[in-house]
This record gives structure tokens, sequence and C-alpha cells, in this order.
């Protein structure tokens, strides 16, 4: 079975995260939906790069979605998440994500 990419995982933690949070008002179910996908990274991260390197980007990941709050109050929420979650992306794969397991 091939594994998920780690870029797409946190993309889509950040950028569905937000969305469930926004479709239903309820902020706690986006961050079941971040904490899910990132739990998700996280362990393909482990896996490909050892738990230091997982636990540094897993720092990224979730300070991604702290920066993307004071930047949706200059910018917008849309381009903020869309912003965090790409830099968070491309991130992950200059980390190796590409990589084979």
């Amino acid at each position: 079975m091939t594994a998920v990419s780690s870029a797409v995982l946190t993309t889509a933690g950040l950028v569905g995260g937000y969305t469930a949070a926004r479709a239903t008002g309820n902020r706690p179910l986006g961050g079941v939906v971040l904490a899910g996908f990132g739990a998700a990274a996280f362990e393909t991260w482990r896996r490909r790069s050892g738990a230091g390197t997982a636990l540094a980007l897993t720092g990224v990941y979730v300070g991604a979605f702290g920066l993307a709050h004071p930047l949706a109050k200059r910018i917008g929420s849309w381009p903020a998440v869309l912003g965090v979650a790409a830099a968070t992306a491309a991130l992950a794969v200059a980390a190796g994500d590409g990589r084979a397991e």
C-alpha cells in the first residue's frame, strides 16, 4: 500500500480543520480534524525520518495553525489558512516527504 504524503496530510488538517470549524460553527470539531491529520503526519514523519524530525515538523504544523490566527486579521481567513498550509506542505517536502519508506 502506498503511504499518503505528509504534505497532503498537513494540508488536509489545516484546510479541513478550518473548513469543519467554519461550516459547523463548532471550533472543537475543527480541532479534532486538525489533530487527527496531525497525528497521521507525525507517524509518517516518525517512520521516515525518526522521532526528532517528527517532533520538529509537528511543531511547525502546530505553529502554522497558531500563526494563521493573527495572519487572518491582516490578510483574511482563507488566504491565511492557505498560506500556512502551503508553507507547511513545502517544508514537509523539503524534509524528505517524497522518500520511499
